[in-house]
């Protein structure tokens, strides 16, 4: 039998197979790798990512996010569970004085918030009443014109009768009764106000005046109306001295004679 035949087997010879070239030599001191780790390192790199796999990752990352934020959660609670009842009851305390902190803020906002708007509704009824106050008391002074219901008292004296001190009967009359602003004949009649002269030459204030004299005088008719005619009050007394007197009322009496308001010598508020 010759090298090149080997023993026949069911009658026919078999040949020797084909020579595989040798791999080619590796790196000195390198291991020689094997043909399933050269496929495995081929399909790893470089990476091929798929749309699927990315889609996969990602649903993965949520799912262990989910897990990990339960887990975290279930901690805290297994730590509340387990504490002990001192450390339950100091817990409870802290969150009863932290709401009670944060109402008490509450309240003192506003509180300052009602104050402040209290403040500006004072200040504001304050500005508002001085100003009312101011005006009554230019009316009073006879600084300021004023219009209102009244009566208009009008005295005629055709033999010059009438005297200084029945007009200012008149004016005392219509006072009492209420009187709240008073004119006559273009004069405007104030607390300092006087009359002076004699039957026929009168002066208001140092104004001449004449018949007929014409009172203008703000206030409630109802009461100044009947303060003139009771007995023995302005109208009779006039009327026995040969004068007439005459009372209209009337809805809106002006009275805008005005009067400058003096500077006193001497008085000062004591008001500080």
């Amino acid at each position: 039998m010759t090298n090149e035949e080997h023993p026949r087997i069911d009658g026919r010879r078999s040949a020797l197979p084909p020579e595989v070239p040798a791999p080619p030599p590796s790196a000195p001191g390198a291991p020689e790798p094997s043909d399933g780790r050269r496929r495995l390192l081929a399909g790893l790199w470089p990476p091929r990512v798929t749309r699927a796999q990315l889609v996969v990752a990602l649903l993965l990352f949520g799912l262990g996010l989910g897990l990990a934020i339960q887990v975290r959660s279930n901690s805290d609670n297994d730590a509340l569970r387990g504490a002990r009842q001192e450390d339950l009851v100091r817990i409870l305390d802290e969150l009863d004085n932290r709401t009670q902190r944060l109402e008490d803020e509450k309240q003192r906002l506003e509180g300052q918030r009602t104050e402040l708007e209290n403040s500006s509704d004072q200040a504001e009824e304050a500005r508002r009443q001085t100003l009312e106050k101011e005006r009554q008391l230019g009316i009073l002074a006879g600084t300021v014109a004023a219009h209102g219901p009244g009566i208009t008292l009008t005295v005629n004296d055709p033999t010059g009768a009438v005297e200084a001190d029945m007009l200012l009967d008149a004016v005392q009359e219509l006072r009492a009764a209420g009187a709240e602003a008073i004119e006559v004949n273009g004069v405007r009649v104030v607390a300092d106000t006087y009359f002076s002269g004699d039957g026929g030459e009168l002066s208001i204030d140092g104004h001449k005046v004449r018949a007929p004299y014409v009172f203008e005088v703000i206030g409630r008719p109802q009461d100044l109306e009947p303060a003139l005619n009771i007995p023995g009050g302005v109208v009779q007394t006039l009327e026995k001295e040969q004068a007439t007197a005459e009372v209209a009322r009337s809805e809106d009496i002006v009275v805008d004679a005005l009067r400058h308001a003096q500077q006193p010598d001497y008085a000062r508020s004591s008001s500080q």
